[in-house]
């Protein structure tokens, strides 16, 4: 063969390489997908201001480790949703329920805080549960949906357009979903025992698999779905003196919950895999959140973290937390009224924020975990979720 010949059988090949790693990474995978919006279903951990916006504002200190004011967020700062959408170089998602200065462009978030899967027969005055549960989550979408059509179909003067979606993204849109943990931690606050909270798990996952399928026959093809945590390690949960019972394991944390926290789980990653065999055409992807925050709080000084079981905002006992003085709240200490601010001297070394949420920095090594794949099923990056595994 002359050198020529040789010369353009290197061309040849170098070219066909190119083309090739146009569909697929150096790892045999897909390319990284592009989502042109991302829709947000949940409660607290990925709220970005619907409660806020219905029931009043989250107080100060929430949000000034980053916007530097209240932002809807229980947090003092991002939440895990925010650095998705930050991942795929979206803005943070407007929250459905803002009606001043939201823009759904590039998509929309339905959670609230204290939201459940299953709608709670009590108002949050009483409980503190959202009444804005996934079924009504889905109303609003499914709303949203519908307007979004008409008004893509009727000739106005292109503020709509500026302010909605492209029809077409709702199809190639990345759904995600954190919500669960109310659920269980409903029962439990209701006084209902393990055994009774357990047994109610089918019939929850069962209607959020309903949920699914809706968005699914919706034109949905891109699930990212969390798992629940081990909300057994919250302050919240642990100060409560009926939790405890004796039952503390050795990180400080009530085991017995977060069994059931795991037990959920079970059924939920079951339910998906029963939703990818159903849902043919669809991408769906099972986050492992539980194992990845269990070994933030259980792992927290080799991870540059300090203190995991205690608030950073709050006040007053072995966790810093009261549940009847929350963060942003007012409490008489001397006889003089001060603000429950932040105790904490640095939060980007505390887990807990208020004792139910996490920390900025929290959320943003929970999201340097998850985002490569490593704690998902299929075990593919956040970058791959809209490709179909075999």
């Amino acid at each position: 063969m002359d050198r020529r010949r040789r010369r353009n059988l290197i061309v040849e090949a170098f070219m066909v390489v190119l083309l090739l790693n146009q569909f697929v990474d150096g790892k045999g995978r897909k390319h990284r997908c592009e989502f042109p919006a991302v829709f947000n279903f949940g409660d607290s951990n990925s709220d970005t201001g619907g409660l806020s916006a219905a029931f009043g504002q989250a107080p100060p200190p929430n949000g000034e480790s980053f916007f530097r004011r209240p932002a809807g967020r229980y947090c003092d700062g991002r939440l895990v949703i925010d650095f998705i959408a930050q991942n795929f170089g979206l803005p943070y998602l407007s929250a459905y329920l803002d009606a001043l200065g939201s823009n759904f462009t590039q998509g929309a978030n339905f959670a609230t805080a204290g939201s459940t899967i299953r709608p709670q027969n009590t108002t949050l005055s009483q409980s503190g549960f959202s009444p804005f549960s996934l079924n009504v989550q889905w109303y609003q979408f499914n709303d949203f949906h519908g307007r979004v059509r008409n008004f893509r179909t009727q000739k106005g003067d292109g503020v709509f357009e500026r302010l909605i979606p492209k029809t077409k993204d709702f199809s190639r849109a990345l759904y995600t979903f954190d919500i669960g943990q109310n659920d269980l931690t409903a029962g439990l606050f209701q006084n209902l025992s393990i055994d009774q909270v357990r047994a109610s798990v089918p019939d929850i996952v069962g209607q959020f698999k309903t949920v699914i399928e809706d968005i699914y026959n919706q034109g949905g093809r891109s699930f990212w779905i969390h798992n629940t945590g081990p909300f057994g390690c919250l302050p919240y949960v642990i100060a409560r003196p009926l939790s405890t019972n004796g039952q503390v394991d050795k990180y400080g944390c009530v085991g017995s919950y977060n069994e059931l926290a795991q037990s959920f789980n079970r059924q939920l990653k079951e339910t998906v895999g029963q939703l990818r065999k159903d849902l043919h055409k669809a991408a769906i992807t099972y986050v492992d959140v539980y194992s990845i925050k269990y070994t933030l709080i259980t792992q927290a000084s080799q991870h540059g973290f300090e203190h995991p079981l205690r608030a950073c905002c709050g006040h007053g006992g072995k966790y810093n937390y009261d549940m009847h003085i929350g963060c942003g709240g007012k409490v008489k200490v001397k006889g003089k009224e001060i603000l429950v601010g932040k105790s904490c001297n640095d939060p980007t070394v505390a887990v807990s924020w208020d004792g139910v949420h996490y920390t900025q920095a929290a959320n943003q090594w929970i999201f340097d975990q998850m985002v490569d794949g490593s704690f998902s099923d299929p075990p593919i990056s956040l970058g791959l979720a809209c490709q179909k595994q075999p």
